[in-house]
């Protein structure tokens, strides 16, 4: 038996013991030589989904038409953010989902800027998503230059030191906005100890939860955060641009006012009045009519990841993503990968990064159907980046045994030679 029959046997043991196998079947999965490891850019479509946006459809829409408003439409929102809710540590009427990450993100920092308006300080980190950045940078643009971005620098490309946080934190700082989880290197904030400096200097903490929520537990309540927003369509699975949520503590609500008017955002909004008066609590920070078809297309995806437990999900993540390191030390380390995330489970997220000078190309090569035993569909980030997505729900220990052997073949034979190093549009 050679090295590689006993790892892959190996694998598939630890298939077998895994509490959540029973979700893989709840996710559609037809193509039984595809590794999707893509999941914290676009979750796999839940086998519920189609016949239950069916009956949204046919029936809810097709059939009872405007009544529906009434009949459920109208409190869909609600009924979502109490799912969610639960997912994050939060109370239900935290919780709203509404627009997108990027709308919510910009809301949360006006309210956060125009409370503290003594202070013009914002902090973040040159390693948070770029769309974060952009949001910041426009709103230092929109308050006309009252106020400054510090971008926190990182040693090593990985993470951020909480020393080199705090130091950039001072008497003048009105907000920091993180993400709790690092796109590119899985690095995994301390949520509670960094919420906690930030108060002691007097600052606000926004969160944003795209790349952790679904796959790490969140305790916003425990950790006594301000603000977070967070995608629906990585580990939720909520499909292509289904519509974001954004947590408000409770306290802090009707202390603070969403920039975007909207009808929805109104106290009564079918009293139609010209003056615009807005809803007490997190309803405020709700704008335009919710898209109705996306939203409810969130219901089976949230059962899942609630029947499956955040424990449980969280659990499982760590184990892969530590066999995922395993096997990179064992098969890929010799052949010029280098891990790009933590090697601390405690400090990474649900997704593994290997880094190579060919990172590109051999990515091209994985996602090729006419190359290897298997198609590996991972995602590149900029410059050297293969990430590598753990969806504890549906991804299983052989599935990363198979997609690191073809990562292995593909640069021990420079099978990714034939492919070109163009960038698609999407990567």
């Amino acid at each position: 038996m050679t090295d590689s029959t006993s790892q892959r046997y190996y694998a598939l043991e630890l298939d077998k013991k895994d509490p959540l196998k029973q979700f893989r079947h709840r996710f559609q999965l037809k193509d039984p030589r595809l590794i999707y490891l893509d999941g914290n850019s676009l979750g796999i479509l839940p086998v519920e989904t189609p016949s239950h946006l069916g009956n949204v459809v046919s029936e809810e829409w097709g059939r009872e038409l405007i009544r529906s408003w009434n009949t459920g439409w109208y409190e869909r929102s609600k009924q979502i953010s109490e799912k969610i809710a639960k997912l994050i540590g939060a109370k239900p009427n935290e919780v709203i989902v509404t627009d997108s990450t990027s709308v919510n993100l910009f809301k949360l920092s006006y309210a956060a800027l125009k409370l503290k308006t003594g202070r013009k300080g914002i902090v973040t980190d040159e390693l948070n998503f770029p769309t974060d950045i952009y949001v910041l940078q426009g709103l230092v643009d929109l308050f006309q230059n009252q106020h400054h971005l510090t971008l926190v620098k990182s040693a090593d490309g990985m993470g951020i030191s909480l020393y080199e946080l705090e130091n950039s934190i001072n008497d003048g700082t009105a907000l920091v906005s993180l993400s709790h989880v690092l796109y590119k290197s899985s690095f995994l904030y301390n949520m509670k100890v960094v919420t906690g400096r930030v108060h002691a200097k007097g600052a606000m903490i926004l969160w944003d939860l795209s790349h952790a929520v679904g796959a790490v537990p969140i305790d916003l309540n425990g950790c006594n955060v301000d603000f977070a927003v967070g995608c629906t369509y990585k580990y939720l699975n909520g499909g292509p641009g289904s519509p974001a949520f954004l947590y408000v503590r409770e306290d802090l609500q009707d202390k603070i006012q969403s920039p975007v008017w909207g009808w929805f955002g109104q106290k009564n909004p079918f009293d139609f009045q010209i003056n615009y008066e807005p809803a007490s609590g997190i309803d405020r920070f709700l704008a335009g009519t919710p898209p109705m078809l996306s939203l409810s297309a969130l219901n089976p995806s949230l059962d899942i990841s609630l029947e499956a437990g955040m424990d449980a999900l969280r659990q499982k993540s760590v184990e892969q993503s530590k066999y995922l390191i395993d096997l990179w030390r064992h098969f890929l380390d010799i052949l010029g990968y280098t891990l790009g995330s933590p090697s601390d489970e405690n400090q990474r997220g649900s997704h593994v990064s290997l880094k190579h000078k060919e990172a590109y190309r051999i990515c091209k090569a994985l996602i090729d159907e006419n190359t290897g035993k298997f198609t590996v569909i991972p995602d590149f980030r900029e410059p050297d980046n293969i990430r590598l997505g753990i969806t504890p729900l549906y991804t299983r220990f052989v599935d990363l045994f198979d997609a690191v052997m073809e990562m292995k073949d593909i640069v021990e034979n420079r099978i990714y030679e034939k492919f070109s190093s163009q960038k698609d549009k999407v990567t």
